[in-house]
């Protein structure tokens, strides 16, 4: 069984990355894949990058919307696949083959998830994520952070829903969180499979997105447990940072 795919890039006056991202979609050995683009109305050349490859592409919009998560849900009310993933523009899947050694891993999962690999803005590697993917994920997972990559994480579409709008920055960690409450067989690939440009809106606005991420972890995991969860995030990134200082000097 080969279950479809839909892979949705949200992109925005990035001409600079988009083919880059593309090309890691497009050239996938594995073939049941639906690829859908939702262009925020770019002025900067990118749809006319986008354009170069729209007979390989199931769907592209180019529109204006109401930020990023408006535009992901455009993308998953196109999507017609099995499972669905979110690379949005400047990221990419992490290899040629990374699909299919992904369905290889097991059959049916609700979820699937592995590592990220970080790149800077010249597209030099820093590295694997700070938070690195759990052995074992549940939707509890993220009360120390969001350990798993939104661009490493492939959904079964049945369970997913739109994105809550009332968050601006942060409604990715909500739709994760809501979506693993209601899986049944979430399953760790071990696996590299995304590259993430470092940078997004959600580093833009930090200070925002931690409001909003203190928000979501409290409304699922309890006021008083998210505050000594929050104590235990502070000391492990102090304790990060020394260890990572000492390791450079």
């Amino acid at each position: 069984m080969f279950p479809k795919l839909s892979v949705i890039t949200i992109v925005y006056n990035n001409a600079k990355d988009i083919e880059r991202t593309m090309l890691s979609v497009l050239n996938q050995s594995y073939k049941n894949i639906e690829y859908i683009i939702i262009d925020g109305a770019s002025t900067d050349g990118t749809l006319d990058i986008i354009k170069k490859h729209e007979n390989r592409l199931a769907k592209l919009i180019s529109e204006k919307d109401k930020g990023i998560y408006d535009a992901m849900n455009k993308g998953l009310a196109q999507a017609t696949g099995d499972y669905v993933l979110f690379m949005n523009s400047g990221d990419e899947i992490y290899e040629s083959t990374t699909v299919e050694n992904i369905f290889a891993t097991a059959p049916n999962a609700d979820i699937y998830y592995g590592e990220t690999e970080m790149y800077d803005e010249n597209w030099n590697s820093l590295g694997p994520r700070r938070h690195r993917a759990p052995e074992i994920f549940t939707w509890r997972s993220f009360k120390y952070g969001m350990n798993i990559s939104h661009q490493a994480i492939y959904i079964k579409r049945s369970l997913t829903e739109p994105y809550n709008l009332k968050y601006k920055y942060s409604a990715d960690i909500d739709w994760v969180i809501k979506i693993a409450k209601k899986a049944s067989s979430i399953v760790n690939t071990r696996l590299y499979v995304a590259k993430y440009l470092v940078g997004g809106i959600s580093k833009q606005k930090h200070r925002e997105s931690l409001k909003e991420r203190f928000k979501i972890f409290s409304h699922y995991y309890g006021f008083v447990t998210n505050v000594i969860n929050h104590v235990i995030i502070a000391f492990n990134l102090v304790f990060y940072f020394i260890k990572h200082r000492r390791t450079n000097d």
